[in-house]
């Protein structure tokens, strides 16, 4: 589903309970994250209903769930692909990647998890493709991409996940350094994600130190709704629930 203009110049697709997004720049589009391989079509209702033209995408992390059209934009588009530069081995084999638990217990527990799992799987999930060639960053870094998202470091639920934070509008897109929604507990509310797909939930809590020092009124995340009550009030609240 679209949804234009979430944030100044920032709009949100949500694809299966995962969400991607495309920064808007002129006439050129950074596409952060890229869902799943059945999100190419959403792509194509976005790309019609702006009338503009992508020219990066960026990952904030690698996980099968956000790099669903990363390579075919890749190759049909020849947009280029960027990503961390510890993120790489992940965006080669975007199924494999470290956890702390296992994902059993949550589908026993949280009947939730089987009905998003279902809707990833549907939208093509477990056929991601990983991405043949990476242009890599570093923290700090100022892009030279539509928008220019300054990286912020956020390890933990991957080794190199990152945030973007786009300070002249008062945005910053989380990825997954906490969510709004929690496909493993099926639970809404500023969090970090379950340990079924986090590589080190200690690491992720303390990882909000560095949201909480941005300056951001509206924090777009990889799963569920906009976080429209500065950041630093959703990442108290991530810290409170702390892992699961």
């Amino acid at each position: 589903m679209l949804h234009l203009a979430v944030a100044e110049g920032v709009h949100r697709v949500e694809d299966a309970y995962t969400n991607w997004y495309a920064i808007e720049d002129g006439d050129e589009l950074t596409i952060v994250d890229t869902g799943h391989p059945r999100s190419w079509a959403s792509l194509q209702a976005l790309l019609r209903a702006r009338n503009r033209r992508p020219t990066a995408v960026v990952l904030t992390h690698a996980h099968f769930d956000h790099m669903g059209f990363a390579e075919r934009a890749r190759t049909v588009l020849g947009v280029p692909v960027h990503a961390h530069e510890r993120e790489v081995p992940i965006t080669r084999h975007p199924l494999r990647y470290d956890h702390e638990r296992s994902r059993i217990p949550y589908m026993l527990r949280h009947p939730g998890f089987d009905r998003a799992f279902l809707a990833m799987t549907l939208m093509g999930a477990l056929f991601v493709k990983g991405v043949e060639a990476v242009q890599t960053f570093t923290d700090g870094e100022q892009l030279d991409v539509p928008g220019k998202p300054r990286v912020v470091f956020t390890p933990g639920h991957t080794h190199g996940h990152c945030a973007l934070h786009l300070a002249d509008r008062g945005v910053v897109i989380a990825g997954d350094a906490f969510v709004t929604y929690n496909p493993y507990t099926h639970s809404t509310g500023a969090q970090i994600v379950s340990g079924a797909a986090t590589a080190d939930s200690a690491e992720a809590l303390a990882s909000l130190d560095r949201l909480a020092a941005l300056d951001a009124d509206v924090t777009l995340t990889g799963h569920g709704e906009p976080w429209r009550r500065g950041v630093e009030a959703a990442v108290a609240e991530a810290r409170d629930r702390g892992p699961t």
